[in-house]
């Protein structure tokens, strides 16, 4: 496995104003990104009422968990992010689903972050998230805490940046490498692609 880096933009995180600046960006984006979250869910082949238990990997200000718990009025997300801001942003941006949705600061490069997101969980969700980790091994490890946080035969669904750390065929490959049975590139539109990994039955 190569431990290079990649070049990835800087990001304060922990920056209450900086946070607050970059969702006001990132809102504009809604328009576009909404349809593609939405996409992705279909791909969960779940039905509506299915009473599940999902996990937002670096879940941010709450856009992915906030199409779940529409998309699924059952479900149960766990919101896990390395930064406290965005988590409190969430928390006020998800207010009328408090009784569904709970929130988790882990960092992704620590590998400890699988035990405070506990589990097990019936799908893992994540969105424009994990490209961020830079690094191929940090994103192995990453994918490598994702499956054991499954239970068999569910399903992962990552919408990200891929072309920019290693490309879509060594991600694809990364899953299986750390333990999912199967792994497909389900859409792909310029720069970002999504990707379903199953679990092992």
């Amino acid at each position: 496995m190569t431990t290079t880096d990649f070049s990835i933009a800087e990001h304060d995180w922990q920056s209450e104003p900086y946070v607050d600046e970059w969702i006001n960006r990132d809102i504009q984006r809604d328009g576009e990104r909404r349809p593609r979250l939405k996409h992705m869910l279909s791909f969960a082949q779940l039905t509506k009422d299915a009473s599940i238990e999902v996990l937002d990997v670096g879940g941010g200000y709450g856009v992915v968990s906030e199409e779940v718990l529409h998309a699924f009025p059952m479900a149960r997300v766990t919101l896990q992010d390395y930064s406290q801001p965005m988590l409190d942003r969430a928390r006020a941006r998800l207010a009328r689903y408090q009784d569904r949705i709970r929130y988790v600061v882990a960092d992704l490069c620590n590998p400890s972050w699988v035990d405070g997101v506990a589990g097990p969980f019936d799908l893992i969700v994540s969105a424009i998230a994990i490209h961020n980790l830079a690094n191929l091994d940090r994103i192995a490890a990453c994918y490598g805490g994702i499956v054991r946080l499954l239970k068999p035969g569910c399903l992962f669904l990552n919408y990200d940046l891929y072309n920019i750390v290693g490309g879509i065929p060594r991600h694809l490959a990364m899953l299986q490498e750390v333990g999912f049975a199967r792994t497909d590139c389900v859409w792909e539109e310029g720069a970002v692609a999504i990707v379903a990994a199953h679990s092992k039955v």
